[in-house]
């Protein structure tokens, strides 16, 4: 899962990201509210940790910016910020959830796994879009009754496509989330996996190619 902390505080920022990095999330971390701007539209993240009292923008501002690009991107609120008509303001222009410091780190983490599992759909360690389930625990696919093995190359690309559905993905960021650092993928490694997926799930436009781009997975062929 792929964070991205918008926090000018130094010593919170460094702790917050070694704290989720230990959970087994990846974190960018951004100091100012133009750097977390950048990395959202660059690194299509799955949540958003949001500072409000940023150096050169106020975090509402920001999130008002966010909601109206990244509708359904999931965001918490981290900040000092303690007052009811902070917190009101904060869930009416579009947070998930509001946090106020000083909290325990096990705190936000529970906070975001919930959340992750909302917004992905996810029951019982199973993602869930119309009548294809995800199996987790299992490392399976299930298509209305039929179970379909996958190699773990294809159970991982799946993983990240259904993580970032409906999101365009870049085939550089496939790639780094399928291979390791040390592994050089074929030419057309990720075409021919890809293709896989959209025969084993049964709906060549499930998996959508954006020409130039990458791929994106297409839930509406899912329903």
């Amino acid at each position: 899962m792929n964070i991205i902390l918008i926090e000018d505080d130094n010593l919170l920022g460094s702790g917050v990201k070694t704290g989720l990095e230990h959970f087994g999330y990846s974190v960018n971390w951004c100091t100012t509210a133009r750097q977390g701007e950048l990395a959202i539209e660059q690194q299509t993240p799955n949540l958003v940790i949001l500072d409000l009292g940023l150096p050169d923008m106020d975090g509402l501002t920001l999130l008002k910016r966010i909601r109206k690009n990244y509708a359904d991107l999931a965001v918490i609120i981290l900040t000092a910020r303690d007052m009811l008509d902070d917190k009101l303001k904060g869930f009416n222009l579009g947070a998930d959830d509001y946090l106020t410091k000083p909290f325990d780190m096990p705190e936000l983490e529970a906070r975001i796994r919930v959340l992750l599992k909302r917004k992905l759909g996810v029951v019982d360690n199973n993602i869930v879009v119309g009548n294809v389930c995800l199996d987790l625990a299992q490392r399976r696919l299930q298509v209305k009754d039929e179970l379909i093995d996958l190699s773990k190359r294809e159970f991982d690309l799946l993983v990240y496509l259904f993580e970032n559905k409906n999101r365009v993905l870049s085939r550089c960021q496939l790639e780094q989330h399928a291979y390791a650092e040390n592994e050089e993928p074929e030419s057309n490694a990720l075409e021919v996996h890809v293709h896989k997926l959209r025969k084993k799930l049964g709906n060549n436009a499930a998996i959508k190619t954006i020409r130039g781009v990458g791929y994106m997975l297409n839930t509406d062929a899912l329903l």
